[in-house]
This record gives structure tokens, sequence and C-alpha cells, in this order.
């Protein structure tokens, strides 16, 4: 639906973020669902929908096992004692985005009246990235055998064109990382919890693909989070404030010029029809919007989501963050990072922005409260692959007659 469809987040639950868990990923997964789901105020027997994306992030070749690396919707929904009526796992660009579709239309179409949305992630043994590989075929062959493989390398190439573009250098990229460390330290369930940064510890640290270093990435993990859904009507008789889904955009398809390869041009190009579709979907637009959260897998994404979204101009997002650009303890600091995100949490793929935006909305971050923020902007993946959801402190939901979903 182009401005919301009268959806809400009702409740939530997280799991510690670890790096390896002591319990299997989906004995994890069932016990957060399930308090996710006490704290909106309901029983498991209530609950008739179920979504998620269940990726599992890794370049490597570790086996994906439902319930031990992933959890899929259908998983989740055989094992937490319910019945539902509906149950979807989203396969696509945008994943978070992508399954908060399918849960707010499973409850416009009527389809469900309570949706369950999970992620699981999941940190395997060994190298992340290990690349067994003893013989490269097809577009691996031009690749592989040189280093270039994996998603730093993929990475490492369009930031060092911004880098020499923009002028841009790691002092300023610097203050993006401290400042994701500095939230995330914050935060009772982070991987990085009392650890912030600085800004010394992080020009020293190793190069891992020139100029991605060490700390340019976020830390594999084991940890869960859900969500809880339902209509702005039911939410009315539940406990804790409602958080409205205002509407959401996903990128198109990007070219596929070079194998691998994401030339900084169609980053941003592709970033810029995401936000189109965003601010024409949702009727905002980026002086509404007093919590973005931008998706930081990768430090540089936080230039291009800053650019794409309109909130400095092209070239210009290494200058913003210089002397507490994004500061979010500072006066008119912009709070892009303010929930710690990935490289302040860990790679919870998206969970980081989203559940920040509701913890803030409905008023529920304890002493990291801001008492100003009324709408919010959840990013996930880079620009122009991944999308982005906005929400709202009031329901902002104008139904469209014969347009009931998105």
């Amino acid at each position: 639906m182009s401005r919301g469809a009268g959806v809400a987040v009702v409740g939530y639950s997280h799991s510690a973020v670890v790096k390896h868990a002591e319990r299997s990923l989906g004995a994890l997964a069932i016990d957060v669902a399930r308090a996710a789901i006490a704290d909106a105020g309901l029983a498991t027997s209530a609950v008739d929908g179920f979504v998620t994306s269940a990726l599992f992030p890794t370049a490597g070749a570790h086996r994906v096992q439902d319930g031990i690396s992933s959890v899929t919707a259908e998983w989740m929904a055989a094992h937490i004692g319910a019945s539902p009526r509906y149950v979807s796992s989203f396969q696509g660009i945008g994943q978070i985005p992508g399954t908060m579709a399918l849960a707010v239309n499973a409850i416009a179409s009527g389809s469900a009246d309570y949706v369950v949305l999970h992620r699981a992630l999941h940190n395997p043994p060994g190298r992340y990235h290990g690349n067994p590989m003893t013989r490269a075929a097809g577009n691996d062959q031009w690749t592989a055998p040189q280093g270039f493989f994996g998603p730093l390398a993929m990475i490492s190439l369009p930031y060092n064109e911004y880098l020499q573009r923009y002028g841009a250098d790691r002092e300023s990229m610097a203050e993006v990382v401290v400042e994701a460390r500095k939230n995330g330290a914050r935060i009772p369930w982070s991987y990085w919890r009392d650890r912030p940064l600085t800004a010394a510890e992080y020009l020293e640290s190793p190069m891992i693909n020139d100029p991605i270093c060490r700390f340019d990435a976020d830390i594999p993990v084991d940890g869960v989070a859900a969500f809880v859904l339902t209509s702005a009507e039911r939410a009315k008789d539940l406990p804790n404030k409602p958080v409205y889904v205002t509407g959401c955009a996903m990128s198109p398809p990007p070219p596929h010029r070079l194998p691998l390869h994401w030339p900084l041009d169609d980053i941003m190009a592709g970033g810029r029809e995401t936000a189109r579709r965003l601010w024409e979907r949702t009727g905002l637009r980026p002086a509404d919007v007093d919590l973005p959260q931008v998706y930081d897998g990768f430090s540089p994404f936080v230039y291009f989501w800053l650019e794409a979204l309109g909130f400095c101009p092209t070239g210009e997002a290494h200058r913003f963050v210089r002397g507490g650009g994004i500061d979010s303890d500072k006066p008119g600091g912009l709070p892009v990072l303010s929930g710690g995100g990935a490289l302040g949490n860990g790679r919870m793929h998206g969970i980081p922005q989203l559940l920040e935006c509701y913890l803030q909305l409905a008023g529920r971050a304890g002493d990291r409260q801001r008492p100003e923020a009324t709408v919010g902007v959840a990013c996930h993946s880079s620009p122009h692959f991944g999308g982005a959801v906005a929400l709202s402190s009031e329901n902002a939901a104008r139904r469209q007659e014969g347009d009931e979903s998105w």
C-alpha cells in the first residue's frame, strides 16, 4: 500500500548477541519468539502468522540446516506450538523490508491476525568466509584465483572509488565506526556491550581488503530477534504503545556488469531509486524523519545511505560526519547509528536498525530514549541491493478504495 495499511508492531524480544551460542539456533529462536509474544500480551495460541527471511549470510561452503544454521518461518511454525494460517519466508532483495511487507500484507488482507516476524543469525565454526575452492569455474575463474572472493573484496572497490573521487579519508570513517561502537556499548544484548572503540584503535587496526580494515565490517554472531505485528485496531487492546508501519521500499534489481563487483555509480543510482520509492509510497521526506537508522554491515554503507536518502549531497557524507554530524549525543546530530547498528551490535542483518526504530518510537528505549523521535526509517543492506521500512509513533495510514496491500 502506498501510505501504510493500518498495521503496527506491538511487541519484541531479543537474545544476547554472542560469537557462538551454547544452544542451537532453533531452540534460541523458539524462546525469543515466545518472549516476544508474551511481551505483546498474547498467548502463543493467538499467533496465526509467521514470517522471516532465512538467508544464511556467508560466502563460505557451510551447510545450511533448518533449525541449526538458519530458522525458516516453516520451521518456527512447526515447533512453537501454534496453529498458523499464514507462513512465509521471504527470498529476494532487501530481506527486512521484504519480510515486513509479507507481515503487513498478511494482516491487511485478513490472512492472519497476529504475525511473528523473526530473524535468526548464525556464526558457523571455523572461518566465516572460508573458501575451500580447489577449482574455479564460470565467473569465479576470473576472480577467485586472484583472491577476489566474498563481500569484503566486493565492498572494498566501491569504497576505494569513493575515497579517490571525493577526497575522503579514513579519519572521517573513524568517526562513523566510533559512533556505532559507542552506542552499541550501551545496549545490554550487544556483542560489544561496554566495549566502545577509539579513533586511534580504528586507524591502527589491520587491513583486510584495502581500504577495508577489521573494524569496517560487522562481526559474525549468533543472535535472534522477533517482533509481533497486528492491525492498528487490535493494537489498541494490547499493553505496549503501537509503532505503525508507514510503508516500505525495496531496490530494483542491480545491473550485473561485472561478476561480484558493485561499481559506485550503480550503488548510488539504485539507492536514489530506492529512496524515491520510499518517499513516494510513504508521503514522507528526509526532513520528516528524526530517527534514520542506516545500514552499516560495512562502514561505507553509512556514506551511501546518507547520500541516497538525501540527508547530504552526493560526495559529501564524509564531510557531513566530521565534527559530530552523526553524533547522537550532540544537539543537532543526526542519530543514524543511535541503536549501534551492525558495527555496534554484531551481524544481525538489519535487526539493529528496525529494533532501534521500534524501541524509540514505542518509548521503550530506557536511558537511551529520544523524546523527539516520531518517525523512523530502518534501512537494510546496500542502498541498491536492499530497502527501507518507515515507521511512525502515530497511525498515519490512509486507506484507499481497493488498495489494501503493498
